[in-house]
């Protein structure tokens, strides 16, 4: 049974696709949008057709992401949007040094990013790296706009599973809940969540794939998180999609409320 009440963790965006993730303390969700600026921005790894001007869903193996690229993790990087859209100043750091830093509304920005990746994934790419975004578009692993959701209970059982420490950012979700039974998320799918002052209607599992596999502050491979799930579960799902069906404020320790 659960031991405290249902209550949002944490709150994350991931301005970057593949990049590293930023705490909020809060945020405004707005209906059938993702977190504001969640995943605006992809780097195109070789030419992917993809359209700014009619943007559509491409899989994510047309981008660098942690799957095939865990020396991501080894970036910690910070889009500075305090401007809106007049200035979105990306800053990468590697250990203790900014290893670039650009404006991604200029082009002279854009091209300072796309060298530091074009040099950092050099025997990687598939093409010369491009920075990607379109208006309203969310490079998400799914083709619709959603929120992505972790119970920190499944995380905690399946550190249990494999014997050791899972950090729960190997699951790059949106919103981390406590007080949830550990996978009854699954079960989720069709009921309404209220968190703050926005609802929320569940949507899918979500399955897991290999960039779980990579530990997010190092960077190294050294876990199978999907066949460990398939293993002992049956299954390879770890989370759930929701889709914000009611706008409003969430902050880090809302009540999470579930109804039919």
């Amino acid at each position: 049974m659960a031991t405290e009440p249902p209550s949002l963790r944490r709150i994350y965006r991931y301005p970057v696709k593949g990049l590293s993730p930023e705490p909020l303390e809060r945020t405004t969700l707005a209906p059938g949008q993702t977190v504001p600026a969640d995943r605006l921005y992809a780097i195109e790894n070789g030419p992917s057709g993809f359209d700014p001007t009619a943007p559509n869903y491409f899989p994510k193996i047309k981008f660098l992401m942690l799957m095939r690229n865990e020396r991501l993790a080894r970036l910690d990087t910070k889009l500075d949007t305090k401007l809106g859209l007049a200035s979105h100043v990306l800053t990468i750091r590697e250990g203790d040094h900014d290893v670039a830093r650009g404006d991604l509304r200029t082009a002279q920005g854009r091209q300072a990013i796309e060298d530091f990746f074009a040099r950092f994934c050099a025997d990687e790419l598939h093409g010369p790296p491009k920075v990607l975004d379109a208006p309203g578009h969310s490079f998400s692993d799914v083709a619709k706009q959603v929120v992505s959701i972790i119970n920190l209970a499944s995380v905690a059982a399946l550190a249990t599973l494999v014997g050791r420490p899972v950090d729960p950012l190997r699951f790059r979700a949106n919103l981390y809940v406590a007080g949830w039974t550990p996978w009854s998320e699954l079960d989720l799918v069709g009921r309404e969540l209220s968190i703050g002052g926005a609802r929320l209607k569940v949507v899918k599992r979500i399955v897991r794939c290999a960039a779980t596999n990579v530990d997010p502050a190092t960077g190294i491979r050294d876990l199978n998180i999907p066949e460990s799930l398939l293993r002992a579960l049956g299954h390879m799902d770890c989370g759930i999609y929701a889709k914000v069906i009611a706008g409003g404020e969430i902050t880090a320790g809302d009540r999470i409320d579930i109804s039919a």
